[in-house]
């Protein structure tokens, strides 16, 4: 099964993260919530706090399939602003593994050089920012170019989750959890 890595910096967006992990592991895929501090606990932007299971120095030098950006802010900009996380990010593109960015992460993939000659989305409030990544800014809930994912906000978690399900997995275990979970069929690409 692929290995994900999901990387918390302080103030990600927690529908985001946690819908993400939850779903990518009802797929089976192996899912690594990592923290940018030496403390396991993050608190993400509405005040939650979160336990990850490692930190990101323990595993920034291991192979993942896709690594996955929360949004949220701050946690966005402190994800943009972490070395460890572009290194990760842009030798996964390398690799040609899946880099994937919701809500406002996709600020960190234009920062990495992630989105140039891309199509993408965001979250409409960065939208200005990410215009001069060099690539296409498109409305739509998730893009898919490459083997880059991008969406919009915790409103379209669930679409981006089961888009990278389908694409790490395959497209009917993307179905079958989109039915399980009564995500409606009108807004999910899968």
């Amino acid at each position: 099964m692929p290995k994900v890595l999901v990387p918390l910096a302080v103030g990600f967006e927690e529908m985001e993260a946690v819908i993400v992990v939850d779903v990518l592991r009802r797929a089976g895929i192996t899912v690594v919530t990592a923290s940018l501090t030496d403390h396991p606990t993050v608190t993400g932007s509405h005040d939650i706090p979160l336990v990850a299971e490692t930190t990101l120095d323990a595993v920034v030098e291991d192979h993942f399939d896709a690594v996955v950006l929360p949004g949220g802010l701050p946690g966005a900009t402190n994800l943009r602003d972490d070395a460890r996380v572009a290194r990760l990010v842009q030798r996964t593109a390398e690799q040609d593994g899946w880099v994937a960015a919701i809500c406002a992460a996709p600020l960190a993939l234009a920062s990495f050089g992630v989105l140039r000659g891309k199509r993408f989305t965001s979250h409409p409030s960065v939208r200005e920012p990410l215009q001069a990544a060099g690539g296409e800014y498109v409305e739509q809930r998730v893009v898919v170019d490459g083997r880059t994912v991008t969406s919009r906000s915790p409103g379209t978690a669930f679409e981006f989750a089961l888009e990278l399900v389908a694409h790490l997995v395959d497209e009917a275990t993307a179905q079958r959890l989109s039915q399980a979970m009564l995500v409606s069929p009108s807004t999910s690409g899968v």
